[in-house]
């Protein structure tokens, strides 16, 4: 036995011991535990549960609503969104899908991040005991890290499922270490504030961090006072509970490297369980890793409709958690009870 086969063989017998003894423990905890990735941990099951789809980024994402009703889920390092319907049509480019249904699925698809998709059977603990069989879909970027899943809902899968996996192989995938962007002092760019008083849609946002090489969390650091507010690290709480009690519609983001993931709609009050804020909504959950928050801006940006200005947590390393708006339509200016919510939280400790 070579040592591929036994490093194979050795993340095989931990993850049969991780699931006989926890049942519902997810991959990405089990991965951990072993010091490998997500990708990693399901490449090692090729053949036995899991199989490559060998399909391209954007043939994959054609299929999804071809495949009933699913639960997705996109993760942050800090925050994971579930939901469960139907995926709408694929829209788009071979490097950027859309899959917009606002207020259902509606995800925006990163799929030049897209490097290995496998369909995985499962075996799940049943409500009545013994196991039920679960199907899902997985994409994974070329470190390993899950971009985006799928997972069908229904007794009797569609056809699509099927025909999936007829195409599956057992071809591995490569993957390579992930690195965490170097610290640096912030930059100077003195025409920062011209460029984003003149954006008339927020999708030029992304084309001025990339003219400017910066990262989101340097950009609001480099307009603090003008277009950006810093807030205390609990204002995340804060504006979801005001926004529940006064039955407030949002936009939830969470981004993966490949995958945003939008919710649009009245927000139930957050409950917190083993140390995360969550949301369990009828058709959502949202559960937010808040103690790995540690900087919030309230972020303006100008529009053709009077601007917009959204809620956005970041982690340590400066990685986007979740991003927050009012539930808005193209073309209608933003709400002002979700102005007025944000203008009253509390700023950030100077000291901080």
């Amino acid at each position: 036995m070579n040592a591929a086969t036994q490093t194979r063989q050795a993340i095989l017998d931990a993850l049969d011991a991780a699931r006989e003894a926890t049942p519902h423990l997810p991959a990405l905890d089990i991965a951990r535990r072993l010091d490998i990735s997500e990708g990693e941990l399901q490449a090692a099951r090729l053949g036995r549960d899991v199989f490559t789809l060998p399909l391209s980024p954007h043939a994959l994402a054609a299929r999804f609503h071809q495949l009933g009703e699913v639960k997705a889920l996109t993760r942050s390092r800090h925050a994971v969104l579930e939901q469960q319907g139907v995926y709408p049509p694929l829209r788009g480019s071979e490097q950027a899908g859309l899959l917009l249904a606002p207020g259902g699925l509606d995800l925006r698809l990163h799929l030049t991040q897209w490097h290995w998709a496998c369909l995985i059977r499962d075996r799940m603990p049943g409500k009545e005991g013994g196991s039920v069989p679960r199907l899902s879909v997985q994409i994974f970027d070329r470190h390993g890290i899950a971009l985006h899943k799928l997972f069908s809902l229904a007794a009797e899968p569609p056809e699509a499922w099927q025909e999936l996996q007829a195409l599956g192989s057992t071809r591995e995938p490569a993957f390579t270490q992930a690195a965490e962007p170097l610290p640096r002092a912030l930059p100077t760019v003195p025409t920062l504030a011209e460029e984003w008083a003149q954006m008339s849609d927020v999708h030029q946002f992304f084309a001025l961090l990339k003219r400017h090489q910066l990262r989101r969390h340097e950009a609001n650091s480099l307009m603090e006072g003008r277009f950006t507010r810093a807030l205390h690290p609990g204002a995340c709480e804060t504006a979801l509970r005001e926004a529940a009690s006064d039955e407030l519609p949002l936009m939830l983001f969470v981004a993966s490297p490949g995958c945003v993931q939008i919710r649009t709609g009245k927000v139930p009050a957050p409950q917190r369980m083993r140390g995360w804020l969550n949301l369990f909504g009828k058709d959502f959950t949202l559960h937010l890793d808040d103690a790995n928050i540690a900087r919030v801006w309230q972020v303006h940006k100008p529009n053709r409709d009077g601007g917009v200005t959204s809620l956005e947590a970041f982690d340590a390393q400066g990685g986007l958690v979740l991003q927050i708006y009012a539930e808005r339509r193209e073309g209608q200016g933003e709400r002002r009870e979700w102005r007025r919510l944000l203008d009253g939280l509390d700023a950030r400790e100077a000291a901080a």
